[in-house]
């Protein structure tokens, strides 16, 4: 029953890759029509060599003419359809495999982009990667070793046996059970035999992969905790069985290539002991006997790579299934089927809400209200894990709370399309991500149309722009693997300068000093106080010594509520949970 229910399992997720490889079926049928027509060359040529050739030898040695135009232009003719039918299939071919591999691609991150970061957090980088990467191009191979091999080996068999048949049908009866064998049972056969060691490959390999990265990321601690062995027995192990998977299958792709060249050679035995009573009897001129044989033998051509085909399905369909697994993952907030309203302020309530990441875990956020007027500066300030970030979270949507309700600019915020929402905010974190661009590609995520007066201007507010120009290409220079080339506090000014070039009403700043030494975070605090003009502000911090001047209001999270609330000075001097918390948190 298990089995049963994966192969319907395999057939759907193969109609579904089908459905995928929609746009592009002109190319992929274009390419198996040129396959077909440089097998049917190949196998043709073949035969009709070897009947030239018998007949040339007849005739020398009867002393006859013979003519040998014909068949000598038929050769000719299908050596040039070989030749470029091959060229050209490959051409056509590696088009669509390569069209194909670009829209698997961009429908995977399509599907993948709105599932950041909830759906997203019980999968490794390494195993994403692997996915988009390795498993899109296993998924790609469908149609290139699976689809391509049985539409030319469907088509091209028939054709064979039906010319077979007008000179011989026991020879064409024979060569089509020989064919059935190789192109059917065999591939039957295999796929049963292989399937589970080419689904363990695809996990294997995905194991592997975020074993190196975790060892590559983790190489100090490892050596600092002597753990170093340890990791690699891990490491070797996971080798270790991927090797043995990929043996399996090797040996069986040796040996489907030794009964496929088996059913020929025997093939072409049946051609030649089949049509011998014929050509005693007259009703075969000798020289199709040579043809009939090499037509017989070379008609395998057909089906050779269909046993690889089927025995690597398992791993195509493990592959299919990783994506499908990521796809088919619902986005942890759902976009309203109407349009989203327009605020109509920069103001931000929370009321009585409630929120938690699962059902089984406690809530984070209880009976939480905090309200930001528009232009106010509140710092939201609280023990690790009191949920603070959780706040910023569900104003990005990322995630979705349960109970109470949470207003932008006086609306509903579940009213707002997630990317309507995040249009409103403009974030600057401890952990604000730099790519391997430039330093200019990184600012122009916040707004790809700025011109170059307001990218200047924004990192001359967040006072980067010396630095920027002192590094060696100034705009144009590449920071590196998540900006490398910057220090922390310089980092963290380019951050805020492409949240300032965003310029949105609402600011949210999520420890943005945490990790700096004392003179950067002065520095990175003047910085913040040019991006606080004229915006509404939620500042979550540990520092609360700095808070002074910074924030008109404090609030405290404990509990999953707001516990005390007031100016900063006020609540540096009364006792409370803010003092409390400084005493914690020193």
């Amino acid at each position: 029953m298990r089995r049963r229910a994966d192969r319907a399992q395999g057939r759907a997720d193969l109609r579904r890759l089908w459905v995928l490889f929609r746009p592009y079926r002109a190319w992929m049928a274009g390419g198996a029509l040129l396959a077909l027509a440089a097998l049917l060359a190949n196998v043709g040529l073949l035969a009709v060599s070897g009947h030239f050739i018998a007949a040339m030898a007849l005739a020398g040695a009867a002393g006859v003419t013979l003519n040998y135009f014909t068949p000598a232009a038929l050769i000719r003719a299908f050596a040039l359809t070989r030749t470029g039918g091959r060229y050209l299939e490959r051409l056509v071919t590696h088009e669509a495999t390569f069209r194909l591999l670009a829209q698997l691609r961009v429908w995977f991150y399509e599907h993948l982009e709105p599932l950041a970061p909830a759906r997203l957090q019980s999968l490794r980088a390494a195993d994403l990667l692997s996915r988009i990467q390795a498993d899109i191009d296993t998924l790609n191979q469908v149609y290139l070793r699976l689809f391509v091999p049985v539409v030319v080996a469907a088509l091209g068999s028939l054709a064979i046996v039906a010319v077979m048949a007008i000179f011989s049908v026991p020879v064409a009866l024979g060569t089509a059970l020989g064919l059935a064998l190789a192109g059917v049972a065999l591939p039957a056969w295999l796929r049963h035999r292989g399937e589970a060691a080419g689904a363990r490959a695809v996990q294997t390999r995905a194991a592997l992969r975020n074993a190196v990265a975790d060892a590559l990321a983790g190489a100090a601690e490892l050596r600092v905790y002597g753990a170093e062995h340890a990791w690699h027995e891990r490491v070797q192990q996971l080798s270790d069985d991927l090797l043995a998977d990929q043996r399996r299958l090797s040996e069986l792709a040796g040996f489907s290539a030794g009964a496929v060249g088996l059913c020929a050679n025997l093939a072409l035995w049946w051609a030649v002991i089949a049509a011998a009573p014929a050509v005693a009897a007259g009703t075969i001129a000798p020289a199709q006997l040579a043809m009939l044989a090499l037509f017989a033998m070379a008609a395998f051509e057909a089906v050779t790579p269909l046993p690889l085909a089927f025995q690597m399905l398992g791993e195509q369909l493990a592959a299919a299934r990783r994506i499908f697994a990521v796809v088919d993952a619902e986005p942890a907030v759902a976009a309203p089927d109407r349009p989203s309203p327009a605020p109509r302020d920069a103001s931000v309530r929370f009321e009585r809400v409630r929120f938690r990441y699962d059902v089984d875990r406690p809530w984070v956020l209880d009976g939480f209200d905090l309200a930001l007027a528009p232009g106010s500066r509140t710092a939201l300030v609280g023990a690790s894990g009191a949920g603070k970030s959780s706040v910023l979270q569900l104003l990005a949507r990322f995630r979705d709370f349960q109970d109470g309700q949470v207003l932008l600019g006086g609306e509903p915020l579940r009213d707002f399309a997630p990317d309507d929402a995040r249009a409103c905010f403009a974030v600057v974190s401890q952990d604000a991500y730099l790519f391997n661009g430039t330093v200019l590609d990184n600012l122009l995520l916040a707004r790809p149309d700025a011109g170059e007066a307001a990218i200047v201007a924004a990192c001359r507010a967040a006072q980067v722009h010396e630095v920027i120009e002192a590094l060696p290409e100034a705009y144009h220079t590449t920071l590196g693997e998540a900006g490398m080339r910057l220090s922390g506090g310089q980092a963290r000014r380019l951050a805020i300068a492409r949240a300032l070039l965003k310029d949105a009403p609402i600011l949210l700043l999520d420890e943005p000093t945490e990790g700096l030494d004392a003179a950067t975070a002065r520095a990175l605090h003047d910085s913040l106080a040019v991006a606080m003009a004229g915006r509404t502000v939620l500042l979550i911090t540990h520092q609360l010594g700095t808070l002074a001047g910074l924030v008109d209001e404090v609030a405290v999270l404990d509990g999953g509520r707001i516990v005390q609330r007031g100016r900063p000075d006020d609540l540096m001097r009364q006792p409370g949970p803010f003092l409390d918390l400084q005493d914690v948190l020193g």
